[in-house]
């Protein structure tokens, strides 16, 4: 089943954004194996992404094996500090 992720930065920008996202999504900007979906943009107060995977367990391998890990490595002008993250299954997804 499809899997949904929201992550709020508070105070984020997109120049934050643009640092991290090209360290943690494969090069010439393709999705992350299992994602289908990505938006990202300003909101109150900092910037929201989000993304679609084809599973729960798709985005926990993502999550654990590719983006804690690099953010935890530390990303010169990237995010500083670990978004609010909501997720959920999905129940309808529409092209």
């Amino acid at each position: 089943m499809a899997y949904g992720v929201i992550h709020f930065f508070p105070g984020g920008t997109q120049s934050q954004y643009d640092k991290t996202v090209a360290e943690v999504h494969p090069a010439g900007g393709g999705l992350p194996e299992g994602q289908t979906f990505h938006a990202a943009g300003a909101s109150e107060d900092g910037w929201t992404i989000m993304a679609v995977h084809n599973s729960k367990e798709g985005w926990e391998k993502f999550r654990d094996g590719t983006l804690i890990p690099r953010m935890q490595q530390g990303i010169e002008g990237g995010f500083e500090t670990p978004p609010e993250e909501t997720g959920f299954e999905i129940h309808n997804l529409l092209p």
